[in-house]
């Protein structure tokens, strides 16, 4: 059996931390940004963690 690709998409998107925890950025910061509160804005800035449920997914996406 063939070895499995790593998802290139995935791989662009999420960053594994050394303890392990899969950094992801916030959605909503691309686009149409004009309507959106300064606040809210910058609150889109910090990244956040994947759920230890999609977790398991995304590190078979990305492995190497």
């Amino acid at each position: 059996m063939p070895k499995q690709k790593s998802h290139s998409g995935a791989g662009k998107r999420f960053r594994v931390n050394k303890n392990g925890l899969i950094k992801r950025s916030k959605q909503g910061k691309n686009h149409i940004l004009t309507k959106k509160e300064t606040k809210r804005k910058r609150g889109l800035r910090a990244g956040a963690y994947v759920s230890e449920t999609q977790a398991k997914t995304i590190r078979n996406m990305i492995q190497k």
